[in-house]
């Protein structure tokens, strides 16, 4: 039996946590109805995710077993942060039957802006001087492959020489005081979040473009660092 989508009332719950802002949105066919986020500065979404939730279908007068399906920001970004978000995006699909979306928290982050001309290129923290990154263009478009990047005063020069660049994310600290580009234009206070999943996962959901709910891990881009002991082993 074939179901018309734009006649059925749709509610997804959307879920960021890649980064210290933990957020979540209730949308209504596409349409945002409720969003409440967290930001104290550490990696508290444990505490803080599941209570936030249930404030959230309070707020939007809705029930868990209304969802017709989970989004979750599957990275990159922080490990503890992405492990969290995902792990309950997973057991409430698992719990209610319903599909998880998965959208990548840098796009997530890139819809935060509306540019006219130019680039938007969002950055997050990784380690030292890195971070993880992707191009967009105005539209947000990606116009690059998401990768770990190094920060040099050289980084994103051959976009920065052709147009304005809007840079934004919590890896803007780490690049605003080495790049003196005079098309470096820096967005602080900026980080992915629930409330622009929105769309994203409404779009998502209309084209059944959903996960194994049992096999979707995060997206963390690279490996925790092991090192070796250099202990002989007798």
């Amino acid at each position: 039996m074939h179901l018309d989508l734009e006649t059925l009332t749709t509610y997804i719950l959307n879920i960021e946590t890649a980064t210290k802002n933990c957020s979540v949105s209730i949308a209504k066919n596409g349409e945002l109805l409720a969003f409440k986020d967290i930001n104290t500065g550490n990696y508290s979404h444990a505490e803080s995710l599941h209570p936030l939730i249930e404030a959230l279908l309070k707020e939007a007068h809705i029930n868990f077993k209304d969802l017709d399906a989970v989004a979750v920001g599957k990275g990159p970004g922080s490990f503890t942060g992405l492990r969290i978000g995902v792990s309950a995006a997973k057991g409430l699909c698992f719990a209610l039957q319903i599909p998880l979306i998965a959208i990548d928290s840098l796009t997530i982050l890139a819809h935060a802006l509306k540019i006219e001309e130019g680039f938007i290129i969002p950055l997050l923290d990784a380690r030292r001087m890195e971070v993880y990154t992707t191009v967009c263009d105005n539209a947000q478009n990606q116009l690059s492959a998401i990768e770990a990047k190094i920060l040099d005063e050289h980084s994103f020069i051959d976009f920065l020489d052709k147009a304005p660049v809007c840079f934004l994310g919590d890896g803007v600290e780490k690049f605003k005081p080495i790049c003196k580009h005079k098309n470096a234009i820096f967005k602080e206070g900026y980080f992915p979040s629930a409330k622009e999943m929105v769309h994203l996962s409404f779009i998502k959901y209309k084209k059944n473009d959903t996960e194994d709910v049992a096999y979707f891990e995060p997206f963390y881009l690279k490996n925790f660092l092991v090192t070796k002991s250099k202990k002989p082993i007798f």
